[in-house]
């Protein structure tokens, strides 16, 4: 509550770090052998095609730069990246954009929300991914924050889902984009 912006931001960024570095542990990858600079041979392992970020709304950016700047950053790339856009309208989430060398690999994707109160976005974001031929089973989800009805409102829609996150309390913390972006 009395931590400067810069002590927030800086804690908020390692909470972030924490649950994309997860996320990327339980992607798909297959063993290779690595030869090094100097010659060496290392057996490590590659993350498998089709691996990507799905941005859901506007809230998702600090997650967003976790994965882009700070923890793999081949692994997103914006002009890669399947989007869900909210239609001002409505408030639903019915698009998905795909590139064309994204669109003929089977993906395996990591939907990034900043919070869960409800579910209800998240739910609508996964039902795109499902049109689009996404098994739920291969979805995990990262939240930075969540409430125990958001995760349970998720889970009864998609049983398969995995869900991520730093934490599961019955108030959501939505002052987080405003201490973070410092428009407190």
């Amino acid at each position: 509550r009395k931590s400067s912006r810069g002590d927030f931001v800086f804690s908020a960024d390692r909470l972030i770090r924490l649950v994309v570095e997860e996320g990327l542990n339980q992607l798909p990858y297959t063993e290779c052998t690595v030869t090094t600079p100097t010659g060496h041979k290392y057996e490590g392992v590659r993350f498998e095609k089709g691996n990507c970020g799905v941005s859901i709304m506007r809230s998702v950016l600090p997650s967003e730069q976790g994965v882009h700047a700070q923890v793999m950053p081949f692994l997103w790339e914006r002009t890669e990246s399947p989007r869900n856009h909210t239609n001002s309208t409505t408030g639903v989430l019915r698009q998905l954009r795909i590139s064309s060398s994204t669109r003929a690999k089977p993906l395996n994707p990591l939907p990034l929300f900043g919070l869960s109160g409800t579910g209800n976005t998240v739910i609508e974001a996964v039902k795109v991914l499902v049109e689009h031929g996404v098994q739920p089973s291969v979805i995990i989800l990262l939240s930075l924050f969540s409430t125990p009805h958001g995760a349970k409102s998720i889970i009864q829609e998609f049983p398969e889902i995995t869900i991520l996150t730093t934490e599961v309390h019955p108030v959501a913390p939505t002052h987080f984009g405003q201490k973070y972006f410092g428009t407190d």
